[in-house]
């Protein structure tokens, strides 16, 4: 089985539980900042990863590091290391999170500018970018680059709106170029 299909499998079990107990919300901010430890430390992906570490000692870990999570979360995690999945608890946490923003409508979207957006100019962005392609709004991570010049450019999937100063250059050149 693809390691797609795993994570799938598994975020969608958690994801019609968190629906039926009406937690959709604790637990997608809870499996946030799991894929956040996970994704971020080294150390711990090592040990989790490691045959020498007993599948026993694996548990009490995540028990400790995740004590103050959810425990369907917590039981989720301790079910995928009990199956020897541990490398799957990024893609799991990611699935959810997918799942969960289709069901209220949201996208997530990465917005590049060449400073911190304000307020405002988020809720703007997120009511004209979330009707473009469909969605209630959008939730954004604003991410700065002095290269840009002016503008922004928007990422939703794998769809790119590139309103910066320096996109409008470069498809300049390439008309003038033809």
């Amino acid at each position: 089985m693809s390691d797609a299909a795993v994570a799938n499998r598994y975020a969608y079990a958690l994801f019609q539980l968190a629906k039926e107990k009406q937690l959709l919300e604790p637990m997608e901010e809870e499996l946030r900042v799991v894929r956040e430890v996970v994704s971020g430390n080294t150390g711990l992906n090592t040990v989790l990863k490691s045959p020498k570490v007993s599948k026993q000692e694996k548990e009490q870990l995540i028990r400790k590091a995740f004590s103050a999570v959810n425990p369907y979360v917590l039981n989720t995690l301790l079910i995928l290391i009990d199956r020897h999945r541990e490398d799957h608890i990024a893609q799991v946490a990611d699935q959810f999170i997918t799942l969960a923003n289709e069901e209220k409508g949201i996208a997530e979207a990465t917005v590049v500018s060449t400073r911190l957006l304000t307020e405002e100019e988020s809720k703007a962005l997120s009511s004209t970018f979330a009707a473009k392609v469909g969605k209630k709004s959008l939730r954004i991570e604003n991410k700065v680059d002095s290269n840009l010049l002016g503008g922004v450019k928007v990422r939703i999937g794998n769809r790119i709106f590139d309103g910066s100063l320096q996109g409008k250059l470069e498809r300049l050149e390439r008309q003038l170029l033809r």
